[in-house]
C-alpha cells in the first residue's frame, strides 16, 4: 500500500471513529455506560409532566441508546406506589424524580456517588448522597400587572404585604402552600411569624387554588390580583404567552426542590445511576432549563436568564419535610385557612 492509500485509509478510519467519540457525553463514564447498556433500559417514576420531561429523556436516550420507560403521576400517587412495591417486593422503578423524596423512608433512597454532583451547591444535594436536586421551584409573590400597580418598590416581606389593604378579597394561594407557612415562621420566629400569618389569613382571607399552575393562570386572568407565594417558573411560563402577570422577590423565598433518587433495589441499577448523573450534568440541566424549569447548576442559565437574579437580595430557603413534619405543617396551614 503506497503512502497515498495509507493516508486515505487513515482518513476513512478517523471519520468512522470520530462521531462515536464525539457522541460519548462527558456525563457517561465508559465503564458505567457499558454496564448500563448491558441492562438495556430503565423505568423512571416522575411527577414532571410529559410535555416537559420527555424532551429531556429523549436527549438521554439518543446519547446512550437506552430506552426510558417514563411513568408519570403526582407526588402522593408515586410515593404510595413506591411504598407498596417495597412492601410486596415487586420492584419496577429504577429512578424517581419528584419533590417529596425526603418524605420516603431512608431505606428507599440509595446512596450513589455521582461524578456530576461536584458541580452542585451544597444546598442542592444530600450530604449522604441519597438525593440530588434536578430543578428548583422558587416561591415568590406574583401579581396581575393590570390590577396591581406599584408606586414604588413592591413589599419586601410579609409585614409590608399586610399594609396593602386594597388587596383584601383579591388574594389567591395554593391549596397546599404549607411550605410557605413554615418558611414565614422560620424567617420571623415562632411568635412574630405566627402572629403575621394569623393576620394575613384573617384579614386577607386568601382563596385556596388547586395547584400552582392553576393559580398562575387565575392570577393572569385577573381572578386574583396577587398571591404571596407561587412558582416563579410557572409565572414566567404564563407571562411568556402574553399573560399580564409578574413576580417579585420578598423574604423569605421558599424553594421546593425536584430531586432524583435511585432505588436501592433497582432492576437496572447502572442505568439508574447513569440517568441520575445525566440529570445533574450540564447537558441535562440545559435541557431542564429549555423546557421551563429552573436549573440547579450555577453554570447553566435559566430561561429567561434573569429568572432567579430578578428575585434580588432575599433569603433563599430550601425546605425538606419528613412525613411527620409534612402532617404537622399541613394541619397548621389548614387551621389558618379555616381561621383557627
Amino acid at each position: 500500500m503506497n503512502r497515498h492509500a495509507i493516508r486515505a485509509a487513515a482518513i476513512v478510519l478517523a471519520v468512522a471513529a470520530g462521531p462515536a467519540f464525539a457522541q460519548t457525553p462527558v456525563w457517561a463514564p465508559a465503564d458505567l455506560l457499558a454496564a448500563a447498556k448491558a441492562e438495556g433500559a430503565l423505568t423512571v417514576y416522575s411527577s414532571v409532566n410529559e410535555q416537559e420531561a420527555l424532551p429531556t429523556w429523549k436527549v438521554f436516550e439518543d446519547a446512550t441508546g437506552l430506552k426510558v420507560n417514563y411513568i408519570r403521576g403526582n407526588d402522593s400517587v408515586l410515593t404510595s406506589k413506591v411504598l407498596i412495591e417495597a412492601r410486596t417486593g415487586q420492584q419496577s422503578w429504577d429512578a424517581l424524580v419528584t419533590t417529596n423524596v425526603t418524605r420516603m423512608p431512608p431505606q428507599l433512597r440509595a446512596k450513589v456517588d455521582l461524578p456530576e454532583a461536584k458541580a452542585l451547591d451544597a444546598k442542592f444535594k444530600d450530604p449522604g448522597s441519597a438525593w440530588h436536586a434536578v430543578y428548583a421551584n422558587y416561591n415568590a409573590p406574583a401579581y396581575n400587572t393590570d390590577k396591581v400597580k406599584f408606586a414604588g418598590k413592591p413589599p419586601r416581606d410579609l409585614e409590608e404585604f399586610l399594609t396593602h389593604k386594597e388587596w383584601i378579597g383579591h388574594v389567591g394561594i395554593d391549596a397546599l402552600e404549607f411550605p410557605w407557612v413554615r418558611g414565614v415562621v422560620e424567617f420571623y420566629g415562632e411568635e412574630k411569624g405566627g402572629k403575621l400569618l394569623k393576620q394575613f389569613f384573617n384579614e386577607f382571607k386568601p382563596s385556596p387554588v388547586d395547584g400552582h399552575l392553576a393559580l398562575s393562570r387565575a392570577t393572569s386572568a385577573g381572578e386574583y390580583w396577587v398571591t404571596p407565594s407561587n412558582y416563579v417558573n410557572l409565572v414566567n411560563n404564563v407571562r411568556s404567552t402574553g399573560g399580564p402577570t409578574d413576580y417579585w422577590g420578598a423574604d423569605p423565598v421558599v424553594v421546593n426542590l425536584g430531586q432524583v433518587v435511585v432505588n436501592p433495589k433497582a432492576p437496572h441499577p447502572n442505568a439508574a445511576r447513569l440517568a441520575a448523573n445525566f440529570l445533574i450534568s450540564k447537558e441535562g440541566q440545559t435541557s431542564v432549563a429549555r423546557v421551563g424549569r429552573l436549573p440547579v447548576r450555577a453554570d447553566v442559565p435559566p430561561v429567561p436568564e434573569d429568572a432567579i437574579k430578578k428575585l434580588g437580595d432575599v433569603t433563599i430557603m430550601p425546605l425538606e419535610f419528613t412525613p411527620e413534619e409534612e402532617k404537622t405543617w399541613q394541619k397548621r396551614y389548614q387551621d389558618l385557612l379555616r381561621g383557627q
